[in-house]
């Protein structure tokens, strides 16, 4: 990937995207039997939304992660017509792990978000919990190539 590249896909997150991180308890329901349990939950993801296919699609073939999907539109804007459709390119956890690496020195607006993910990444990787990002990768790859999917 270009820099000039990465560079943009920058700019499109701090004019268009949003970068979501939380780490809280939440209330789920249990399993088995009634009530519900407590739990330390993590939301990590990406997102950039748009009226235009085309660089949302392009922002999916470079990066390589991620999906795309098709917004609702909801409504009518005061003169009756419709709004534009929307596109909304959407990754979460490792994928957006490697997008704020990518980004990260061009970030400007979203750059206490984009710390944030590295910030968290860094310390699980320290207490040796995941594989690194590559090894990630290229056993996604090998099992997407093994069964087809």
């Amino acid at each position: 990937m270009r820099e000039s590249e990465i560079s943009y896909i920058a700019g499109l997150f701090d004019g268009e995207g949003s970068i979501y991180y939380k780490k809280s308890t939440e209330k789920k329901k249990k399993h088995k039997g009634k009530g519900y349990r407590t739990t330390m939950s993590q939301r990590i993801s990406m997102e950039v939304t748009m009226t235009d296919p085309m660089v949302i699609n392009w922002l999916r073939e470079t990066l390589k992660v991620g999906t795309v999907t098709k917004k609702p539109r909801k409504g009518l804007r005061k003169d009756g017509t419709k709004y534009l459709m929307q596109y909304r390119w959407r990754c979460t956890f490792r994928d957006a792990y490697y997008v704020c690496c990518l980004i990260y020195p061009y970030s400007i607006t979203k750059l206490e978000k984009v710390k944030q993910i590295l910030d968290h990444y860094q310390q699980v990787e320290d207490n040796k919990k995941v594989v690194d990002l590559e090894s990630y990768r290229l056993t996604k790859s090998f099992n997407t190539n093994l069964y087809g999917a």
